[in-house]
């Protein structure tokens, strides 16, 4: 009960904030004048990043308990103020000074965490409103402004959920930002719950990935993030962002004939098509990396392979398949880019992990362990049947500098923890693998991967807190087009319990080419 209404009785006046792209009271009817003429593309990981989707922590992450946690696909409950706050704010901030300065740059002592927090509230008038750092709360509040649209959504969320006809009904009598509110978080104004809450829509890279000018949609392996699913279709579908690009997004088709199958029959990896964009990485403009992992099966990463050889958009496309391990998750949990020619990456995964285990007596002895299996093999487009297989990562990732990215300096390798035992695999854990580029050499990851910072230490690189960089650019010590070389430190405590690191929050859209 609140103010003597029973929970779902919405408020009848709808009450909307001004969308971000267009002032338009109905947004999918037209697209906003004079936007950019190229507000799509992503040719490279490392490319001077222009635009990006963000999901900032909702208040559904407030409302995981131990016992569903991992149903919901979380390790640990966080603590959601300290994770905002102390911690993304922060990462907002770091984005916003890079991608849409005016934003913030003069104003940083004000936004610290002492602060009402108003200017990260999607829905509070003093939000920063940026059409470079777009929140997609604030996407979903857009389209919901439709009178076509929302009954359509709301019927489909509904379905997913179960929910009663009821209920349906009485959704549709909120306005526009707090309905984007309720269909995230899974629950009302006061509190009472609806649904499951989607404490992943903070990894907006998993709902897809943008290849050169198209948009590839993921298909979700856990039935947790079926909602995030459907709610990124409809955004991408229906918003004037994407509206040049319908003709553009590509959606992987299921295998007809799996349904048919007895559950006992069916191999999984070879016949459902499920895809998160952590397995997806635009490596070169001619160049796809595709894993095959926890969430991504052989079946999805083939379709996808055949789609885009036949859209002409990569002549080559790599599969590589990673152990089916939580550990690991995605292809971007165990390596990303950092520089033309500088990555990071897990070394159990790699030559050296190789060759410690091959001066291992057991090696010899002991049974092959498949579960650590790791394979390579490279597609080119038209000889699709012949395929080459790599060996290890270290010489793929040095091809792709050398052959695909034109790197004339020496490529270099920096491990996780240092490659010190045991904290390689304790800071994969905590996602030191897992970085997000905002420029060649420029950086952003977790704090709390202290061994792994060494490492980018020793390998010339500055390791900056964020809190220190920003002040750094507010005295004009440093800005954002002059830095170089730099690994930022995000604080970490609350957002590493979740599972993900900067690059899986971060959805890019628009890169500068290399």
């Amino acid at each position: 009960m609140k103010n003597g209404k029973h929970a779902l009785e919405a408020p009848t006046t709808a009450v909307t904030t001004d969308s971000i792209l267009t002032n338009s009271s109905s947004p999918t009817k037209q697209a906003p004048e004079g936007r950019p003429a190229n507000r799509i593309n992503v040719s490279s990981e490392v490319g001077t990043l222009k635009r990006l989707l963000i999901h900032s922590p909702d208040r559904g992450l407030g409302k995981v308990i131990p016992s569903k946690a991992q149903d919901w696909l979380f390790e640990d409950i966080v603590h959601l103020d300290m994770m905002r706050r102390d911690e993304y704010d922060y990462y907002v901030k770091i984005l916003l000074y890079f991608l849409d300065p005016g934003k913030v740059q003069g104003k940083i002592d004000s936004l610290g965490p002492d602060a009402d927090r108003s200017f990260f509230k999607p829905d509070h008038p003093d939000y920063f409103k940026s059409d470079k750092v777009i929140d997609i709360q604030c996407l979903l509040s857009d389209i919901l402004a439709d009178d076509e649209i929302r009954p359509k959504l709301i019927a489909s969320i509904c379905a997913v959920e179960r929910t009663s006809f009821r209920i349906q009904q009485q959704l549709n009598q909120y306005d526009p930002v707090e309905l984007a509110k309720i269909l995230i978080s899974g629950s009302l104004p006061d509190r009472a719950m609806l649904f499951a809450p989607l404490p992943n829509f903070i990894f907006t890279r998993d709902i897809g990935i943008i290849i050169n000018d198209h948009i590839l949609l993921n298909k979700p392996a856990k039935l947790a993030r079926t909602r995030e699913a459907l709610l990124a279709q409809y955004i991408f579908f229906h918003h004037p962002l994407f509206a040049d690009y319908q003709d553009k997004i590509i959606e992987i088709p299921d295998n007809e004939y799996a349904f048919l199958l007895a559950e006992a029959d069916t191999d999984r990896d070879l016949t459902r098509s499920t895809l998160e964009g952590g397995d997806v990485m635009m490596i070169s403009p001619r160049h796809l990396l595709i894993g095959v992992s926890e969430r991504t099966t052989l079946y999805a990463a083939q379709q996808v392979m055949r789609l885009v050889f036949a859209k002409n958009l990569v002549d080559t496309v790599t599969i590589i398949k990673i152990p089916k391990k939580r550990d690991y998750m995605h292809i971007d949990t165990i390596f990303t880019q950092v520089k033309r020619n500088v990555w990071v990456l897990l070394g159990s995964l790699a030559r050296l992990g190789d060759e410690a285990r091959k001066r291992d007596m057991l090696h010899f002895f002991a049974p092959k362990d498949l579960s650590e299996d790791l394979r390579i093999m490279q597609f080119i487009k038209g000889l699709e049947h012949k395929p080459i297989e790599i060996e290890n990562l270290e010489d793929l990732l040095a091809d792709i500098s050398k052959n695909d990215l034109g790197a004339t300096e020496p490529v270099q390798f920096i491990y996780s923890g240092n490659n010190e035992f045991p904290f390689g695999a304790r800071e994969q854990w905590t996602d030191s693998c897992n970085l997000l580029a905002l420029k060649d050499g420029v950086v952003i990851g977790y704090d709390r991967n202290e061994k792994t910072a060494e490492a980018f230490r020793e390998a010339g690189f500055d390791v900056v807190a964020a809190v220190d960089l920003l002040a750094r650019f507010e005295r004009g010590e440093s800005s954002p087009e002059t830095i170089e070389n730099t690994f930022i430190m995000l604080p970490s405590a609350e957002l590493s319990r979740a599972r993900g690191g900067s690059h899986c929050m971060s959805l890019p859209l628009l890169r500068a080419d290399l």
